[in-house]
């Protein structure tokens, strides 16, 4: 199957499966073409800056009322907050989830490992881990507690949405807005990744600043589907998550029977290679901010409820600089992953599909081989090969599940990558 994309982050889109079925001068006219229902879904409140205003126009041939009641269903590894487990400031780390040992969708794989926020007052996010091996068979999901980004670590999956298709592959990402349904088929034997769950105002991409008008990732680079429709009439499962809590319903037409939409409010895709990377060309460090993808800002200017940041292949010229991430302690959040290779400041440890979390005023920084090699490597232009790792920075403490705490994935001896750090102050050195 082809699939065809419209491009431009948050534009505003057209897209058309059958020709005609889009209709001409009115958003609702009193009769659509092909006799399908008029739906306008809506991401922010109708009065916020047009620039701000998310919404789309959806032509389908049943609207999303037509199902049965909701009753309540259980996703028990799938936590919101508020979680009342006393939180330990220790770093911790931990292993890949393993590859699934019997057969397993995306919804059930979903595995929460850290939240924070209040899903009632549209604040903070949840980090979520999956290792998946089956379609949703005649399953589909909304989510009204907030959007999803999913980050795809290994294999191939597609995203069935009322918008249309969405194939990710490793190293790519891709967003479902909050309230759109969607089935996730895992087209590879097993796919594994990270998604974050957003509560907080919709990704956006960050302002550029004095970076000017170019870099970073460029709008041009984020992909929408183009409409597909399914007609099927069948029972078909409808999950719904709404306050922390999972709902199901039935329904007899297929939740993604969408034929033409317009608007802003939408799934999308982007390629994380894409990503025009910013850096230092003489001295020192610029702020990890340079790497930002897509940020949830938060009421407070200059604040992000989330940042989605990565780290990709990228060139290292600075001259006398100690190169990887320095040892800090900051104000931020960081819960980070490794989509490939080796991350700079962690040489051991740190592997593909793993995690690791650092809080608030919690010191961090480079193991020792990392240490070492960087203050006595001879500095020259060296390129980043074969690496990319992520984070999810957010002004709110993120706060480990029980899961998280107690798994036998967690490293126990996490904290001794730095407790062999040499000594080597003396006097007799400047």
């Amino acid at each position: 199957m082809q699939l065809k994309y419209l491009t431009g982050f948050n534009n505003h889109h057209s897209s058309e499966a059958i020709q005609g079925a889009l209709p001409e001068e009115q958003n609702s006219p009193q009769k659509v073409p092909f006799n399908l229902y008029t739906e306008q879904l809506s991401g922010s409140a109708f009065t916020v800056n047009r620039n701000k205003n998310l919404h789309s126009w959806l032509y389908r041939i049943k609207p999303s009322v037509g199902h049965g009641e909701f009753k309540p269903c259980q996703q028990p590894a799938w936590i919101s907050p508020p979680i009342n487990i006393t939180q330990n400031p220790t770093q911790s780390r931990w292993e890949p989830l393993p590859e699934p040992n019997k057969p397993i969708d995306f919804i059930d794989a979903i595995t929460t490992y850290a939240v924070n926020g209040d899903i009632h007052l549209h604040t903070g996010g949840a980090i979520h881990l999956f290792s998946a091996n089956k379609n949703m068979e005649n399953k589909f999901f909304y989510n009204c507690d907030g959007d999803l980004l999913i980050v795809l670590q290994q294999g191939e999956i597609l995203l069935i949405t009322e918008f249309g298709l969405l194939t990710l592959t490793a190293g790519e990402i891709g967003v479902i807005p909050r309230g759109i349904k969607f089935s996730v088929d895992i087209v590879s034997e097993s796919a594994r990744g990270y998604v974050c769950e957003n509560y907080g105002l919709p990704f956006e991409l960050p302002e550029l600043g004095v970076i000017g008008a170019n870099g970073l990732a460029n709008a041009r680079d984020f992909l929408y589907p183009h409409a597909h429709y399914h007609d099927e009439q069948d029972y078909f499962t409808l999950l719904c998550k709404f306050q922390g809590n999972f709902w199901q319903a039935t329904v007899k037409e297929h939740p993604c029977n969408v034929v033409a939409w317009h608007g802003n409010y939408a799934p999308y895709k982007y390629d994380l290679a894409l990503f025009n990377t910013i850096n230092t060309v003489s001295f020192d460090h610029p702020d990890p901010s340079i790497f930002t993808v897509l940020t949830s800002p938060s009421a407070m200017p200059g604040i992000a409820n989330i940042d989605f940041v990565i780290f990709p292949e990228r060139w290292m010229v600075a001259e006398h600089t100690f190169r990887p991430p320095y040892y800090h302690r900051n104000i931020m959040n960081e819960f980070m992953g490794l989509l490939k290779g080796q991350y700079d400041a962690k040489q051991q440890g740190f592997k593909p599909g793993g995690a690791s979390l650092h809080n608030c005023m919690n010191a961090h920084g480079p193991d020792k081989e990392a240490y070492i090699n960087a203050t006595t490597v001879n500095l020259k232009p060296e390129y980043y090969q074969d690496t990319l790792a992520i984070m999810f920075e957010s002004y709110y403490v993120w706060q480990q599940t029980e899961f998280a705490m107690n798994t036998g994935l967690r490293h126990k001896d996490y904290l001794r990558c730095w407790g062999d750090l040499p000594r080597p102050f003396s006097l007799d050195e400047k």
